[in-house]
């Protein structure tokens, strides 16, 4: 596994402006990250202030797109509970423009009722939202996959469009890369072998992950995919150290102690972080993305960059 096919990975819900955000991306970028990469929410987790307050996904990227120049940029992943489809295709291929092709959409069904609540979002029931979820997919995938001149209708369950122009097109050809993720039997599954590029799961151990990859693969086959199409990738939280102490004042920093990172996360010393690492490349991961919750310890990435990926090639 080379540097590239590492990923950084936020939360800035959690608490970060702009800037922050461009600081750790342009970091990223020089350091020779495969991508920069954030989550989609509307509300803080855990005890935390959560102050200066949520920054948009997608108005970010369009911000980091024109801010930075060569490295991916993408969401882990936005929640379909908060935009339509036809705005959502327009708003990502718009991105996609800006950044001349550099942008990855991932998407799922949303999870957090709490933001919901906190910004008076509708948040139906698990199913209502999968289906809903199934049409997004269905209108992005079509809208963008739509010749020139032709105009893409669909009709859905929750969501259908008629003929539309399919308009603004992205740079990428077929549109950007899509993500699906998480630990679904049977509707995730699907819907990666149907519309996804890359298939993610976040946070999970070695054995759950080969487990769902066994799963994801076997939807490929059965709706005629080849699936070393697909590509997998598995998200870590990092907090990685020189020694004992700087571990332990990342893990610090970010309220998590040393023993549950090593066991749940890349942690420890650059050896024990590449030795990780591996063992998900041997599961079958074609990627890692490094969840880095401390936006103001640019040293990390130099560290991971420097020290572990190394210990990869």
């Amino acid at each position: 596994m080379q540097l590239a096919d590492l990923r950084i990975f936020t939360e800035p819900q959690q608490g970060a402006t702009y800037d922050h955000l461009l600081a750790i991306a342009r970091r990223a970028e020089d350091l020779g990250f495969g991508a920069f990469f954030r989550s989609d929410h509307y509300l803080k987790m855990g005890d935390v202030s959560g102050l200066p307050g949520p920054t948009d996904a997608w108005i970010t990227l369009a911000g980091l797109a024109r801010d930075t120049n060569t490295i991916r940029l993408g969401t882990l992943v936005t929640a379909g509970t908060f935009r339509m489809p036809g705005p959502l295709a327009i708003s990502v291929a718009g991105v996609d423009q800006m950044s001349n092709g550099r942008v990855e959409l991932g998407l799922g069904a949303g999870w957090y009722e709490a933001e919901h609540t906190a910004y008076g979002i509708p948040f139906p029931s698990l199913g209502d939202r999968f289906d809903s979820l199934e049409d997004q997919m269905a209108v992005i995938h079509g809208l963008w996959n739509t010749p020139d001149g032709e105009t893409f209708t669909y009709d859905g369950a929750v969501w259908g469009v008629t003929d539309s122009p399919a308009l603004p097109k992205p740079v990428q050809a077929g549109g950007p890369p899509i993500i699906v993720g998480g630990g679904g039997k049977v509707r995730t599954p699907r819907l990666a072998a149907r519309y996804a590029a890359e298939f993610n799961m976040g946070f999970a151990p070695v054995e759950r992950f080969t487990e769902q990859l066994a799963t994801v693969r076997a939807a490929c086959e059965a709706n005629d995919r080849d699936p070393d199409s697909l590509i997998y990738s598995i998200a870590l939280v990092a907090c990685v150290g020189g020694d004992e102490a700087e571990i332990e004042r990342r893990a610090a920093a970010i309220h998590r102690e040393p023993a549950e990172l090593r066991e749940h996360g890349v942690a420890g010393s650059p050896d024990e972080a590449a030795a990780t690492i591996r063992r998900y490349v041997d599961a079958g991961a074609d990627r890692v993305y490094l969840q880095i919750l401390d936006l103001g310890d640019l040293d990390h990435l130099d560290l991971i960059a420097g020290e572990v990926a190394s210990r990869l090639s």
